[in-house]
């Protein structure tokens, strides 16, 4: 069993970095007054300021910021407040063991999903896969916000057919643990140190801007490796695709392919990931995943 976190309460302190790429500081700026509905205090990273390039610091600089938070006992949670790029350079250079003697709430998508892996691999600690703070379009809507109310509370997630329509790939029901995110960070990790254990695993997968032929690369690259078939379910989340005469049918045609002939629980259509509403989530609980019904029931995510 993985830690959870303990819940916040009202009027804890929530740490916010930037571990990627930079953010536009009007943006944050405007996300700021959520915190301040659900009663939180908040305090700025080292990374939260302009930078000129891709990377939000230096790789020493990101480490550093990130270990700060897990290190400052008054910070009870930690917001990754923009994906892009730049995880993949310091997961070699976190100190696991620091987080897991310091276990408090990590939360983030994208590719966070780096951090979400190695975390909970190595640090043996359940993070949570939700939507950033600094966002392009504005305020976040109410269902994505309401989902935030699982720091707060242990509460059992059911999702099904009156959040969004489900499309059952592959009949069956799994209980399982469930890993995951985003699926060319997924594929990134693999032939390194950080490969996703998905040995009896429910895999969760999304992404955006991809074409069908790279997610056909991508699920093939894990075919070869031969991870999917050890996968116990599939959770297919958003998929954004770039040009418009490739649709979500095609998407569902394409996982058809290659998970139909693994006959493990398939299902697709969840709004969790590069969407609106982007449904957060924990990562490392156990979850019970019901095709045949087009269900998904996860256990709580913090103490």
């Amino acid at each position: 069993m993985k830690i959870r976190p303990a819940r916040l309460q009202i009027g804890d302190t929530v740490g916010l970095v930037a571990l990627s790429s930079p953010l536009n500081m009007e943006k944050i700026g405007q996300q700021l007054a959520f915190l301040d509905e659900l009663g939180l205090r908040y305090k700025l990273g080292n990374t939260i300021q302009p930078y000129e390039g891709y990377l939000a610091g230096t790789d020493a600089e990101r480490v550093q910021d990130l270990h700060a938070m897990i290190q400052d006992k008054e910070v009870k949670a930690i917001f990754c407040v923009k994906g892009g790029y730049g995880l993949g350079r310091i997961i070699d250079k976190i100190s696991y063991p620091l987080i897991e003697e310091n276990p408090k709430i990590i939360w983030g998508f994208s590719d966070v999903t780096l951090l979400h892996t190695t975390v909970n691999d190595y640090a043996n600690l359940v993070t949570f896969h939700g939507p950033m703070l600094a966002r392009s379009k504005g305020e976040l809507d109410e269902l994505s916000k309401k989902m935030f109310q699982q720091l707060f509370t242990p509460i059992e997630i059911q999702y099904d057919e009156q959040i969004s329509p489900l499309h059952t790939i592959v009949e069956g029901t799994v209980r399982g643990e469930m890993i995951g995110g985003n699926l060319n960070r997924i594929v990134s990790m693999l032939g390194t140190k950080f490969e996703l254990d998905m040995r009896g695993k429910i895999l969760l997968i999304e992404d955006i801007g991809e074409s069908l032929e790279q997610i056909d690369g991508m699920l093939n690259h894990l075919r070869l490796a031969r991870k999917l078939e050890q996968v116990a379910g599939f959770v297919i989340g958003n998929f954004k695709l770039p040009s418009p005469n490739e649709t979500e049918e095609d998407v569902i045609q394409l996982l058809e392919h290659y998970l139909k002939p693994l006959n493990k629980p398939a299902l697709a259509g969840f709004q969790i990931g590069h969407c609106e509403p982007n449904i957060g989530i924990p990562l490392g609980v156990d979850v019970i995943l019901d095709a045949n019904e087009k269900t998904l029931r996860i256990l709580p995510g913090v103490e």
